[in-house]
């Protein structure tokens, strides 16, 4: 795990970026503080810092170039497959490491782009070629690894986060597209980013920059791997349950190999502990972490993490964090972040690495599970509608009792109403509508009327139609998929731009590589080859997953709602966190910065303290994110 950055000058105006590929490395410093690498010649300069994980000498330091001088790479991730390629492929080959990156580069110079599919694990990374004086730039098949880019006519730059990119002193502007979809996601979606000018790459593609050419091109996506499972003969439940126990307990294993310290995540949660279960097969006395609340019992899962821990004799670490503790974390996280992103349980992640990695340098998770194997209320409230039944049609005419009655997360019955309510408008959407409504903590409307006159008119709203169209193109498809179709859109927009750089940016913040086996193509593909019923009822989420490794843990596992990474959001907004929120979102700020509608804020301030905040909270975290990023960048953005 690292982070790289580079330039490739396209005319002389681009040369003088060369220099300050070191002013960009030195912002990833934190990826990789084991090691730091430049290379450079008159047209190309790339920069890699090290988190040495495989192969723990010199020679495994990067940038790293092939015998001949001709080609040079600089690679962010994992290939876990790496040997098994390395025996097939280059037998005979004398290389002067064991580390996947020579691997990769001499792959790539028998293979091309061709190689890319061979590849089991996550990456993001460029090739240049001094002959041909070109740069092949390539992304992991579900976005693990993240990589943007800045190009014009002169120069292409990227990085492995756009703090990196933000040392080469290009002209910066806000997007304002970009900013009305992040207040109604909380994130930002690629492949867009905060700044007109940045660009995401997308998960599984790739580019191809020469002086007279770019490209961009997928090379991945798992429509073009999976039939239509109505079209071929179906596994039975007992034989899927088979063939998923052994996927995934060889992806667990693939992650394994590590020369420096490795343990797991352990939330009490089913995902992971079933990688811990797997896991503890291969590691004796495996490490494991958890992450718990002294003031906040409800949300405190330690109970159950223990209860795994035990079971499979770990050598379990349990933190115990008060509010102060967790209060204290947050200005830290939030000044590692380089654009906003406003998924407030980035927090627990960021405390929970920072303590996991005084202990080793790897961690498992079990981040996809939900997304692949339908565990979220938002996959229950889609499989409700689409098969309602007389008690659907109930809640749903009820709306107006809903509408009426207080909401908010922090109370039992509150965030029932809460969720009652958004089931309840949910009946009445299209399915693409409706997938819209479920994933956004704000509705287009209220982002809309955030806004004032001179921010709205900034929005392009046929770019933004069509972006929005893009984002949600598989959860209305028209095929005999059901709730796959909504899994699938996960992959694409929740897991690629919210899930996984959450997990990425937090654990990096703290020099930690965190693996996720679920995410492994073959469990992910699988995963869509099965029907909707194996994984979703009206009585079960992840039924699959469920009954596949029920024998392995726990029973009380099986006895408690979902709840996940919370953060006391409500309770610091209307106490520690309200004076620094008060100060961002005072009246004379707002009116200066020329952003958001002045009588909207005023609104959502009001309703912080009313007996029914809905989820005001988390409108006003995104709010706070983007106003911390923007007076942190505010003296170089020009509107």
């Amino acid at each position: 795990m690292c982070g790289i950055t580079g330039v490739f000058a396209l005319s002389p105006k681009g040369i003088p970026y060369l220099r300050l590929v070191e002013n960009a490395l030195s912002k990833l410093r934190k990826r990789g503080p084991d090691a730091q690498g430049i290379f450079t010649n008159q047209h190309c300069s790339l920069g890699h810092t090290r988190l040495s994980i495989i192969d723990t000498s010199t020679n495994g330091n990067q940038p790293m170039t092939d015998v001949s001088g001709r080609y040079t790479i600089v690679f962010n991730g994992e290939i876990f497959n790496y040997n098994e390629l390395k025996s097939e492929f280059l037998p005979e080959s004398n290389l002067i490491s064991s580390t996947d990156t020579e691997v990769l580069l001499y792959l790539f110079i028998i293979l091309g782009e061709k190689v890319l599919p061979l590849l089991n694990g996550f990456f993001a990374f460029a090739i240049y070629d001094s002959v041909e004086n070109s740069l092949f730039v390539a992304k992991d098949r579900y976005g693990e690894k993240p990589l943007s880019y800045y190009f014009d006519a002169d120069v292409f730059i990227f990085g492995s986060e756009i703090k990196a990119l933000n040392e080469y002193n290009y002209s910066k502007k806000l997007n304002y597209n970009t900013l009305f979809q992040y207040i109604q996601l909380n994130y930002v979606a690629a492949p867009h980013a905060m700044l007109q000018n940045i660009q995401k790459l997308e998960a599984g593609h790739f580019l191809k920059i020469s002086h007279n050419a770019f490209t961009c091109q997928r090379w991945y996506s798992i429509n073009n791997q999976i039939s239509d499972i109505h079209k071929k003969d179906e596994l039975s439940y007992s034989n899927a349950q088979n063939t998923l126990l052994g996927l995934l307990d060889q992806a667990v294993k693939r992650r394994l190999v590590s020369d420096v310290p490795l343990g797991a995540f352990l939330s009490g949660g089913i995902d992971s502990s079933i990688i811990v279960a797997l896991a503890s097969k291969y590691v004796k006395n495996l490490n494991t972490f958890s992450i718990g609340y002294t003031d906040e019992p409800f949300y405190d899962e330690t109970h159950y993490a223990n209860l795994v821990a035990k079971k499979y004799n770990t050598n379990h670490h349990v933190f115990k964090l008060s509010n102060q503790e967790l209060f204290d974390g947050l200005f830290p996280m939030l000044d590692y972040l380089d654009e906003p992103f406003a998924d407030s349980s980035a927090l627990a992640v960021y405390i929970l690495s920072k303590e996991t990695r005084k202990h080793v340098t790897v961690a498992l998770s079990g981040d996809g599970a939900d997304e692949l194997f339908a565990g979220y209320h938002k996959h229950h409230g889609e499989f409700t509608t689409t098969h309602a039944d007389i008690f659907a049609k109930t809640i749903a005419a009820l709306l107006p009792l809903w509408n009426i009655l207080p909401k908010s997360r922090h109370s039992k019955l509150g965030n029932l109403f809460r969720q009652l309510h958004k089931f309840a408008q949910g009946m009445q959407l299209s399915a693409k509508e409706r997938y819209w409504r479920f994933c956004a903590i704000t509705t287009e409307n209220d982002a809309f009327e955030l806004l004032n006159s001179s921010s709205q008119t900034q929005i392009d709203f046929k770019t933004y139609q069509t972006d929005f169209e893009h984002l949600i193109k598989h959860a209305s498809a028209k095929n005999n998929l059901g709730i796959n179709n909504t899994l699938l859109n996960d992959v694409n927009l929740v897991l690629q731009n919210d899930m996984l750089p959450k997990v990425d940016l937090m654990s990096m913040a703290n020099s930690l590589e965190v693996r996720s086996p679920f995410m492994d193509y073959k469990v992910v593909e699988f995963a869509f080859s099965i029907p909707e019923n194996y994984k979703i009822n009206h009585r079960y989420k992840k039924r699959i997953l469920q009954d596949t490794f029920r024998s392995l843990l726990p029973t009380q596992l099986y006895q408690r709602p979902k709840k996940g990474f919370e953060v006391p959001l409500l309770k610091w907004m209307q106490g520690d966190l309200k004076p620094y929120l008060m100060e961002i979102l005072n009246d004379d700020f707002i009116i200066a910065q020329n952003i958001f509608d002045l009588n909207a804020i005023q609104t959502l301030k009001k309703r912080l303290n009313s007996n029914n905040p809905e989820d005001v909270q988390g409108q006003l975290w995104a709010l706070l994110v983007f106003q911390y990023w923007w007076k942190k960048n505010f003296n170089e953005i020009k509107n």
